[in-house]
């Protein structure tokens, strides 16, 4: 795995609007979700065809596009995650960003090529934990959104490509801990 001294503005959207103002006003990449298996599901989010109508877009504007799949699954749901990850893969995504484990070792078998992030929703801390991320196959890690700056130094000298968010902890919880959205809406992170 390489690391890039360059820096990358990765932007959300949640639906082809922002989407498309995304890639029009600067940014290197975008993340999505598409309409199961993300965390981001009050979003308007993609359906297969308007994710695959994005991708090309994107692409021809030199833009990545990644997808979010950063929820944690039930045995029951690997399967289905495995065929939506298929399909987002024909689809030519840039890369899957992954909460759950167990939906990471499935894609690594199955979508070997398939670049993988971990999701600030695994709730990596430390240089540790972007290494044990990276021995399990993850070419990113986006990391909590807790973390000092003397902290994210650390994880950034292990040499793994790292992620963070420049705006902080927006929810009122740890990162990947969304004890909160689960209380209040009857759903985790």
């Amino acid at each position: 795995m390489k690391r890039s001294d360059r820096c990358e503005l990765l932007m959300p959207a949640g639906g082809s609007t922002q989407f498309i103002a995304a890639v029009e006003n600067g940014a290197d990449a975008v993340y999505v979700g598409g309409k199961s298996f993300n965390a981001r599901m009050n979003a308007g989010n993609f359906s297969d065809e308007e994710l695959a109508r994005a991708v090309d877009y994107a692409h021809l504007r030199n833009v990545k596009t990644y997808v979010t799949m950063n929820t944690l699954l039930a045995d029951e749901e690997l399967a289905p995650a495995l065929r939506q990850a298929q399909s987002y893969a024909r689809m030519g995504v840039d890369a899957l960003i992954v909460q759950d484990l167990g939906l990471g070792l499935v894609l690594r078998e199955n979508l070997p090529d398939l670049p993988l992030h971990l999701s600030t929703q695994a709730g990596v801390y430390d240089a540790a934990g972007v290494q044990a991320a990276a021995e399990l196959g993850y070419e990113r890690v986006v990391l909590a959104r807790e973390l000092t700056l003397a902290e994210i130094e650390k994880a950034a000298a292990t040499g793994i490509e790292i992620e963070v968010f420049v705006h902080g902890a927006l929810c009122i919880c740890y990162s990947g801990q969304c004890q909160l959205s689960r209380a209040i809406g009857g759903r985790s992170g």
